[in-house]
């Protein structure tokens, strides 16, 4: 008989969910989040409690299953929030332990192939995230940049950033999740912000929050940005390809004049 498995949509809550598979050798089951559970009499369901310990047995033992680098692309995966990719990467899991020795490149399997195109995808929008972030002092000495990525990059985000800006205390804020990364010179924490839909970091009316040098900046850049670009040579086919108009609204060259 099938079962829907639902769990709280972290991470740490699906692997608990991945235990408990294995651990009652579950057949037929699907694993989904509450907001995608539709009840059904015919179909049991069970709420899963996110148990941390059973989390890190399962990310250890698949470390060395899948090898460190096709776990990282199962992470990346389960970052796209793709409806319906944790049933995916279940049967990944469960492939890779059926398997005397699998190989986390054998796309002959559509599941492994699956885990290798949507973590490209994942990987491809967090290389995106590093290039086309704009961070923006504010008065509390803090550099500040939104952004609203397609996929939920910001973990992946967390190692560039703390490495490239390790005299800086910055803050990440990923408008469309409602959550953002700060770190304070010292450890990264994961914060919960309210900001009104018009603060983006771009428009005017945010003297209050950003220092009057951050404009001036913003504005030498955009000058400087400007002043180099040959309009003869203009290609916006080709510049749209590698700077996709949706990311333009949080690069500072692209702002009007403040």
């Amino acid at each position: 008989m099938k079962k829907i498995l639902i769990y709280d949509g972290t991470f740490d809550g699906f692997l608990t969910t991945v235990f408990q598979v294995f651990e009652e050798q579950l057949k037929d089951v699907e694993i989904v989040k509450p907001k995608h559970y539709q009840p059904n009499i015919f179909i049991e369901a069970e709420t899963i409690i996110t148990d941390s310990k059973k989390a890190k047995r399962v990310w250890k033992a698949l470390q060395v299953k899948v090898t460190k680098s096709g776990a990282h692309k199962l992470y990346a995966s389960f970052l796209s929030e793709i409806k319906g990719v944790e049933n995916a990467l279940l049967r990944y899991i469960v492939y890779a332990y059926c398997s005397e020795s699998f190989i986390h490149t054998d796309y002959s399997n559509k599941d492994v192939l699956r885990v290798a195109q949507v973590s490209k995808m994942v990987f491809r929008e967090r290389h995106r995230m590093e290039a086309f972030v704009r961070f923006q002092l504010t008065k509390d000495g803090i550099y500040f940049a939104n952004i609203e990525p397609d996929f939920n990059v910001l973990p992946l985000l967390l190692k560039h950033f703390k490495s490239r800006y390790a005299d800086q205390r910055w803050m990440i804020y990923d408008k469309k999740r409602g959550y953002g990364m700060y770190y304070d010179l010292n450890v990264v924490q994961y914060i919960d912000l309210e900001l009104t839909d018009a603060f983006d970091g771009s428009k005017k009316g945010l003297e209050k929050v950003f220092t009057s040098e951050e404009f001036q900046f913003q504005s030498l850049w955009k000058n400087y940005f400007d002043s180099t670009n040959i309009k003869s040579r203009k290609n916006m086919k080709l510049h749209k390809r590698h700077v996709p108009t949706r990311y333009w609204k949080y690069l500072s060259e692209k702002q009007p004049e403040l």
